[in-house]
Parts: structure tokens; sequence; C-alpha cells
């Protein structure tokens, strides 16, 4: 604020000089803050009211929401446990069953189907039997090389046509006679169905065991196996899905593996069905609760 003294002319002169002074700033309408914030500035006590407010803040866009994945396991029904998770899995269902072409290309497919003649008696599973699959085809022996394991494909395309012809004889027929036996004997015949696919096959079998079990071929012997194995117990009529289901299939495949190995060790006259009894046995003293 001006103080002006009201003393004579010099007095009057003084205040309208600093009248004159005022004038701007009343044209500019400085007005004090009436109510500041507690937490205001000194500095900000002052506003100018002549200027254009400013215009809002724009308001931040909203981050799309994003909704969880589904699991895939939604779909499964409420009765489908381990089994059924395995099998859809492994493809083991009837609608994907992997039949023993699968997974092969047309012209690989017939050099091992050819290959398969040349096994026994003198070539055994080689890379040798596939050369002379191939020419008997009429391809190149170069095609061989497609195969990164050469003998090792050859015995698990042997495994999976085999596994693949057991499901069409299921399919074709072979299952309703399955319903009138019991348990124990619906595993002996399909047990004993499948080991005779190996028969033709024998004297070279243990050549074929030998490649199976090297650390390479391992891990897909193993799982050629457990797909067998699911196979056998679905189509004895096994449908559980609980920890059973496990248990069943580890105790199958070692009835399984143990009466492979007796087939190869037992070169009697009567040896079919030396191994045939073999497999009975195995399956009649398990017990009850393991099958």
């Amino acid at each position: 604020h001006v103080v002006v003294r009201r003393t004579g002319p010099s007095a009057m002169a003084s205040f309208l000089v600093a009248r004159r002074l005022l004038c701007p700033a009343s044209a500019r309408r400085l007005l004090p803050c009436t109510s500041p914030p507690p937490s205001a500035p000194a500095a900000l006590c002052w506003l100018s009211t002549d200027a254009s407010p400013s215009p809002p803040l724009p308001v931040p866009p909203l981050e799309p929401t994003v909704d969880p994945p589904k699991k895939d396991g939604a779909s499964f029904s409420a009765g489908s446990g381990a089994g059924g998770a395995y099998r859809t899995g492994q493809g083991a269902a009837s609608g994907g069953r992997r039949s023993g072409g699968a997974g092969y290309e047309e012209e690989q497919q017939k050099v091992l189907r050819a290959s398969l003649l040349h096994v026994v008696p003198r070539m055994g599973w080689s890379e040798s039997a596939m050369i002379a699959g191939a020419r008997d085809v009429a391809m190149s022996p170069a095609i061989v090389g497609a195969f990164p394991r050469k003998e090792a494909a050859l015995v698990e395309f042997f495994m999976d046509d085999c596994l693949q012809q057991l499901m069409d004889r299921i399919d074709a027929g072979e299952g309703e006679l399955l319903k009138n036996l019991m348990l124990t004997e619906r595993l002996s015949r399909l047990v004993r169905m499948r080991l005779e696919m190996q028969t033709p096959y024998i004297s070279k079998w243990p050549q074929a065991l030998s490649i199976q079990s090297q650390p390479a071929n391992v891990s897909t012997s193993l799982k050629q196996r457990a797909v067998l194995v699911d196979e056998i117990w679905h189509a004895a009529g096994d449908a559980g899905s609980d920890i059973d289901w496990y248990v069943k299939r580890t105790v199958l495949g070692g009835i399984y593996s143990a009466s492979e190995v007796y087939m190869l060790t037992d070169n009697s006259p009567d040896d079919k069905t030396k191994y045939l009894q073999f497999l009975v046995f195995f399956i009649t003293c398990t017990p009850s609760c393991l099958l």
C-alpha cells in the first residue's frame, strides 16, 4: 500500500504520481489471494484474473484388460483323470492313434516296410537291410541317409507297425471276443497277440533290443512300450483314472518285457507254448489289486 500525506501542493503532486504509477497495476487487476491453500508458497499469493483458465488435463487412456488364458484341460470331462490326460497327450485315443506310417514320409515308409523283408535271415536290423529295401522299391540307396539313426528307425517303424496291426485286429472284431473273458484272460490274449508278431523276427530280436537300449534310442523305446501297454489296458476294458492307472501299466509293462525276454531264452521245440504258459502264470499270480 502507498501512504500519501495530504500536506500542501507537493503532497498533491506526489499523490498524482503515485496514482499514475498504480494505473498499470490496476489495469491488470492484480487481486490478492483471499484464501490461499495452507501449503501454497508466498509467491503464489497474487494471481492474474484476466488469463483464460487452463484446459483440463487429458484423461489417460485406459489400459486394455486381458482375460487370463483358459486352461487346456477345461474341456476335459470331470471323469478324465491322469489316464485320460495321458491318452490325449500321447494320441492313443481311438480318434488320434498313431498308425504304422504316421510320422513318416511316403517314400520313407515304403523303404522301411520293404527293409523288414531283409531283416531275417541274413541282414538283421542294419543299414544294409535298409539299402536293400530301397532297391526293392526302385529308390536310390541315398534315401537311407534321411534316417539319422538308421537301424533304430527300422526297429521303431516295426514297433509302430505292430501296434497298428494290434489295434486293427481289436477294431475288426477281436474286441468283441474279449468281452466274454476274464480280465487276466483278456490281458494274456492281447499280450500274446502282440508278441506273436515278433515271432518271425525272433532270431534277430536280441539285436533289436540292443539297438533300443542305446542311450540315443532308449527314450523313444520307452515311449513306444508305454503306448503299447496303454492300448492293451484300454482294450481289456480298463477305464480307471486314479493312481492305479500308473501301477497297472507299470506291472503289465514288466510282465510284457519278462515274457519277451523269455521268448529269447527258451529254445525248446515247444517254446511257443512255454512262453505263453509263462505269460499266463505271471498275469494270474499278480495280485488282483494291481490288475
